[in-house]
């Protein structure tokens, strides 16, 4: 509430002349009340004609696509480099959004116990390999899916198809074999599923 209170007077009593630094705004609450939280009060600055100035500090990678809706929004991150495992801050602002999150390695640089960071890695690689995302902070951006490698013969065969040329049995053939590709169980004959 104590958030909320300030957002709303924030949003409310802000002036063309106002500069808003807005920092994690959505952080106390459910990941989806949060990033819709966040998402609105974005637009609704950017969409504003009083025209204030606004810093807008967010882990919600979802947020970095409204760049493409209003011209006066621009992405910045910080700048990191990850060296023989360790995280280095460059203490540079560079433009457009971070690669990615680096939640856990600040995790270890704060000194949370080392096990307790063992543990946290553990549990993102299990949501990642279940395609679980609870939020932004243990995932890549959008893309990630086709950045890191595991589909590129999938990526190849959606290039190279030609769709405008290519019969409904071509079509369903190429989507089995991308279906077999992934791991995906196949449907029986009854609308039912079975594993391979």
């Amino acid at each position: 509430m104590v958030e909320m209170n300030e957002a709303a007077n924030i949003l409310n009593n802000s002036t063309e002349k106002s500069l808003i630094i807005i920092d994690e705004l959505g952080r106390g609450t459910s990941t989806y009340d949060g990033i819709s939280i966040a998402w609105s009060c974005l637009e609704y600055i950017a969409g504003d004609p009083r025209h204030c100035r606004c810093l807008f500090a967010t882990h919600f990678f979802e947020l970095i696509e409204l760049e493409e809706k209003f011209p006066n929004i621009k992405n910045f991150n910080a700048a990191v480099k990850e060296w023989q495992g360790k995280l280095h801050f460059l203490h540079k602002i560079e433009k457009g959004p971070a690669d990615r999150s680096y939640g856990i390695h600040v995790a270890e640089l704060a000194g949370i116990p080392p096990s307790a960071v063992a543990r946290a890695r553990e549990i993102m690689k299990e949501l990642e390999n279940k395609h679980i995302r609870t939020d932004k902070t243990s995932a890549a951006p959008q893309l990630s899916f086709f950045d890191d490698g595991r589909y590129e013969g999938i990526i190849k065969k959606i290039k190279n198809a030609d769709t405008d040329n290519m019969k409904p049995v071509a079509a369903l053939t190429l989507l089995d074999e991308m279906k077999t590709e992934l791991g995906l169980p196949e449907k029986d004959g009854h609308g039912g599923k079975t594993e391979k």
